[in-house]
């Protein structure tokens, strides 16, 4: 009697069961979610607690320029969201390779493109759903401490909700980088040093001051971030839109998932 194939949604369950069977994952998510809102919150705090040191022109620079969005997620924040992703993507597929459970499961399910699959998408959807809430909070938290001086901005405001969106997108876009690097490399250590050379140590060493340096740098996740998040016009010398910037967050999605999915079907164990 030929064994029956199993079903994606039940691969995607036993991807989900192998996730969270992990402490690491727990403790992972909790901890880089008190770091990031700790950075936002911390830093409209600061723009609370010396507010009424800043002169009239300060105060009134900021609420023009709508300062109280950059506190809303900052830069120092993405950063530390970009490195928690990825390294947790890579570790969730190059950690089974270091262990040796990897050749289990595909024992178990030989469709290895389709097992890999349902592990991003696992992937995917619980950083989307940290991402989520992290900016959610983020937001939330930093306008009410900014309301207390009269300067926090509602949800509704134009652009608000664009900067928690893409804050919160940033989380499985990265951890879906870091997952093809795993997949690739299938080392964890190893994969994580790259992940930081790919999402962070490259893009701060491009510049928009010259156009292909501009190209290059418009094409990695913190930069688009940058570009999403930005609020009025800071007369940039290679403009770029913010459907262009969308445009590259789901190409770094649907590339990492093909690199990652191409490469578990060709390559040996």
């Amino acid at each position: 009697m030929t064994e029956p194939r199993a079903r994606f949604r039940d691969l995607v369950w036993s991807e989900w069961l192998k996730l969270w069977s992990l402490r690491s994952t727990v403790w992972s998510l909790l901890l880089s979610a008190l770091v990031v809102v700790g950075f936002n919150l911390g830093t409209a705090w600061d723009h609370y607690r010396y507010w009424f040191q800043y002169d009239a022109a300060g105060r009134a620079e900021f609420v023009a320029s709508e300062l109280a969005l950059w506190d809303a997620f900052t830069g120092n924040a993405s950063m530390v969201m970009v490195l928690c992703a990825a390294a947790t993507g890579a570790v969730a597929v190059a950690g089974e390779y270091g262990t040796g459970l990897v050749r289990t499961t595909f024992a178990a399910v030989p469709a290895r493109g389709t097992l890999m699959a349902a592990k991003l998408l696992v992937i995917a959807g619980v950083q989307a759903v940290f991402g989520a809430v992290v900016a959610g909070l983020s937001f939330w938290s930093t306008q009410a401490v900014l309301a207390e001086r009269g300067v926090g901005l509602p949800l509704t405001h134009p652009g608000a909700l664009r900067i928690v969106v893409a804050s919160a997108l940033l989380a499985p876009v990265c951890a879906l980088a870091g997952a093809a690097l795993g997949t690739v490399l299938r080392q964890s250590a190893l994969s994580v040093v790259c992940s930081v050379v790919l999402l962070l140590l490259v893009p701060s060493v491009l510049s928009d001051e010259r156009h292909l340096s501009a190209v290059f740098a418009h094409a990695t996740p913190l930069h688009t971030w940058q570009r999403l998040v930005s609020v009025g016009t800071h007369g940039e010398p290679y403009p770029w839109t913010t459907g262009g910037a969308w445009l590259v967050y789901a190409l770094w999605a649907l590339g990492a998932t093909t690199i990652a999915v191409v490469a578990v079907r060709r390559r040996d164990l």
